[in-house]
């Protein structure tokens, strides 16, 4: 389910010549802490938002093919348009992910150096009590 997420995310994050993307960020750890931490309800809408990007490019593109099996030219042509599916629904899932992969781009000390910005100091762990 994660590589699912990280596809989408990567997609809807890439990197530009000026900024690292999402895929330059340790993404699978953020993915993993916040399926521990998230509750239940977030993490399945992230899922599904994840699911709804791989298979919409039926949608966006015109293309039969998931997300991951799309050329490079018609994958960041969907990423594009995937935030803009007329369905709302479907529009709102797959803002949650670039919604979820804006947060673990945002904490990334790399990413904060280029906007001149302290790293974050470690999480002291207790956003969630027993």
């Amino acid at each position: 389910m994660i590589s699912v997420i990280q596809s989408a995310m990567g997609d809807l994050m890439p990197r530009t010549e000026a900024l690292p993307g999402i895929a330059d960020t340790d993404l699978e750890a953020f993915l993993r802490e916040l399926r521990r931490e998230s509750n239940a309800l977030y993490w399945l809408g992230l899922v599904i938002g994840a699911w709804v990007y791989v298979l919409s490019p039926l949608l966006t593109v015109r293309v039969p093919l998931p997300s991951f099996l799309l050329p490079a030219r018609l994958r960041a042509l969907h990423a594009q348009r995937a935030p803009e599916l007329a369905p709302y629904p479907l529009r709102q899932a797959v803002l949650l992910v670039r919604l979820s992969a804006g947060l673990c781009w945002g904490r990334d000390p790399a990413v904060r150096a280029r906007f001149a910005l302290p790293p974050y100091p470690p999480d002291p762990g207790s956003f969630r009590q027993s």
